[in-house]
């Protein structure tokens, strides 16, 4: 069999492996961080309105810095941008370590730690994202996706469970262990080497800085698929509760909210598996549809539970309908984009994500404030079947997607 076709034969490719390697050691580094704030946040307040606000406070970097990242990622060095971005991560994480450790951290430098990992993740999510097609080939592009998203998935199971046993231990060691694995993903980060080297840069000029945008709404494809997980996570968002599913609901400590955090990322472990030794090859855009609409579902059934087992199942399916989507998105964004906009267009791509992930928790920490945990999780799996629905007619083209080879 050509090496070229084989699962494995991406790893092969000069740089690939230093790229995915910063991408497993910054994934449980901020999920480390994340669940350790998330818990410390809400064991101070026992609020879901500060639940909230934590993702209120990452999203709003990103929605003001879009723009600007997008340009910084088309004119400069991704690695370097790479390298600075997890640096400073590393930084921020040994500062949360001191603070706890000195009991100096409240509720209101809690917030300030997410603005900040919030300003970095805005950089550094589309500039990781544009830097992918400088290291493999259009036609490996899928594979590679998946393969990284397995190994972050991976990254993902082992820094929730570990976070939340580490700050059942000790709330310094997340934050600890988080600086170490940031000062790692910098040094894989600086160490890729690419094929080729980016092309000349056009000049800096309001039309450009919005290019993105405009890229994106000429293409329907595009806009359908992004605006699609956008308003479908935005929804089905009922996740980002974990903490008072854990404590309130499931009457589990911090071990259960890491158990709960880890069980969508072995959920989606497993699809990435199966995407990157059988990559979508018909019938692409039909299958996401159908993976998002099952996203739904399963958001229904976790809410609906108060069996832990039962719930933990409930994430696995949400964790491996969500990866399809994810597969499918990125690879469409980064085949349909061509290499001079693909800073400008993964920004945007980016924001799209930030608005369903981070401005999804503060919605359902809205929500749950006034409705309670278990019928915000219904509305929004309801939600998003519905979008699912409303989608098929807005954007035909989506079902008409067959494949995603370059």
């Amino acid at each position: 069999m050509d090496i070229s076709q084989s699962p494995g034969s991406v790893l092969r490719h000069p740089g690939y492996l230093n790229f995915a390697a910063s991408r497993v050691f910054s994934s449980p580094s901020f999920q480390s961080v994340a669940i350790a704030m998330g818990w410390m946040i809400y064991d101070q307040t026992h609020s879901a309105l500060a639940l909230g606000l934590v993702g209120f406070c990452q999203f709003l970097p990103m929605a003001v810095l879009t723009f600007v990242v997008g340009h910084v990622a088309d004119r400069f060095d991704r690695r370097r941008i790479g390298l600075a971005c997890q640096l400073i991560e590393a930084v921020t994480a040994l500062v949360l370590a001191v603070a706890t450790w000195q009991q100096w951290l409240t509720p209101a430098g809690i917030l300030a730690a997410v603005t900040v990992l919030g300003a970095v993740v805005a950089f550094e999510r589309p500039t990781m994202a544009a830097l992918l097609p400088n290291i493999v080939p259009a036609s490996m592009l899928q594979k590679a996706v998946a393969t990284s998203t397995s190994m972050m998935q991976t990254a993902l199971i082992i820094g929730p469970s570990l976070g939340g046993l580490l700050y059942g231990l000790n709330p310094v060691a997340p934050f600890a262990m988080a600086a170490v694995l940031f000062a790692a993903a910098s040094f894989n980060v600086i160490s890729i080497r690419m094929q080729w080297s980016p092309a000349k840069r056009e000049p800096v000029t309001l039309a450009s800085v919005f290019a993105g945008v405009s890229f994106i709404r000429s293409r329907p494809v595009m806009l359908g698929t992004i605006s699609l997980d956008l308003f479908a996570v935005l929804l089905g968002g009922a996740t980002a509760l974990l903490p008072m599913f854990a404590r309130d609901i499931l009457h589990a400590g911090p071990w259960g909210l890491g158990l709960l955090r880890a069980a969508p990322a072995i959920g989606a472990l497993a699809m990435s598996i199966v995407l990157a030794r059988r990559p979508l090859e018909t019938n692409v855009g039909r299958k996401m549809l159908v993976a998002v609409a099952v996203f739904g579902v399963a958001t229904i059934v976790f809410s609906l539970s108060t069996n832990i087992a039962l719930s933990v199942a409930a994430l696995l399916v949400v964790g491996a309908s969500d990866t399809v989507s994810v597969v499918v998105r990125s690879s469409l964004v980064q085949l349909l984009t061509p290499d001079e906009m693909r800073g400008r267009v993964s920004a945007v791509n980016s924001l799209f994500i930030g608005t369903s992930n981070q401005l999804g928790e503060f919605e359902s920490g809205m929500m749950a404030a006034a409705l309670g945990p278990v019928a915000t999780g219904i509305v929004g799996g309801l939600g998003t079947i519905i979008v699912v629905i409303l989608w098929m007619r807005l954007f035909p083209d989506l079902t008409k997607v067959k494949t995603l080879q370059g």
